[in-house]
């Protein structure tokens, strides 16, 4: 009957990812079969723990992430968990030997949501290594399956990839962030306003965060590849429609790619891939 529960656990996942990101969903859909359900159990983490300190306004937010940070640790501990996000994360951990200093460093930055509302330079990167980075490191140690090697060589290519998904979120919501939230992340905006010149430093950064990301792209094991390139189309994609708009716009609203647009690009991506241009 466990298995029954483990069914339902990375199927509840699954409906997480889903509901919460459909471009990201679409990617995982293009993993090979056996990538699938451990990045839905990674994804499923991370979207709870985000949901905590972004969505669960009027509750006890400080003491509901602690718990879950404790939660995780005993399901990881005793390889069970009732909770079915926890559960099917549970068993990635376990099973892909994913490094518990990741998790730590994740739910540090989680925590820094609660606290922080402005970030200098050095909080910025701290809270981009936990909310991404790490991450990203958690997923290639899924990709990589055990090849130590491989995963260490990936490794900065895989951290630079995250950095650059994550910068171009905060610039998707700034609005949301900065009027929702009362969050400013970028260390710039500390000492000048959101400016055409501001904005243009901080999209030249997220370049080449992409260049050495899509690098390790490249380099990535075939099963893998294809469905973190169609992520890192649509990042692409994303970042050149921000970079049309001036500041102003981007201060009023949430930019958008369309599903008509999106089918487009992952249409392209997959005749790229199948041709072997990537």
């Amino acid at each position: 009957m466990k298995a029954l529960f483990d069914n339902i656990s990375i199927k509840s996942s699954k409906l997480v990812t889903q509901n919460y990101s459909t471009s990201f969903s679409m990617g995982i859909r293009f993993l090979a079969t056996r990538f699938r359900n451990p990045i839905y159990a990674v994804y499923g983490f991370v979207r709870l723990a985000d949901e905590i300190v972004d969505s669960f306004h009027g509750f006890p937010k400080r003491q509901m992430l602690a718990e879950l940070k404790e939660e995780t640790y005993k399901a990881i501990e005793r390889g069970i968990s009732t909770n079915p996000i926890l559960n099917s994360f549970q068993q990635v951990v376990n099973y892909y030997q994913i490094d518990h200093s990741s998790i730590d460093t994740f739910l540090k930055s989680m925590e820094m949501d609660l606290y922080n509302h402005d970030y200098d330079q050095k909080g910025y990167e701290e809270y981009i290594l936990g909310s991404a980075e790490v991450v990203g490191l958690m997923c290639l140690r899924i990709f990589t399956e055990g090849n130590n090697e491989r995963y260490e060589e990936l490794k900065p290519y895989a951290m630079k990839l995250g950095s650059a998904f994550q910068k171009i979120n905060f610039l998707r919501d700034f609005k949301a962030d900065k009027d929702g939230l009362g969050r400013m992340y970028f260390p710039q905006l500390l000492e000048s306003d959101f400016d055409e010149a501001t904005k243009q430093e901080i999209e030249l950064d997220i370049l080449k965060d992409f260049e050495l990301g899509f690098t390790g792209i490249k380099k990535l094991p075939k099963d893998a590849r294809f469905g973190v390139y169609v992520a890192y189309i649509y990042y692409s994609r994303l970042l050149s429609k921000i970079r049309e708009l001036p500041a102003s716009q981007i201060m009023q609203e949430r930019v958008r790619i369309s599903d008509n647009q999106k089918v487009v690009l992952f249409f392209g991506s997959y005749i790229r891939h199948s041709f072997n241009l990537l």
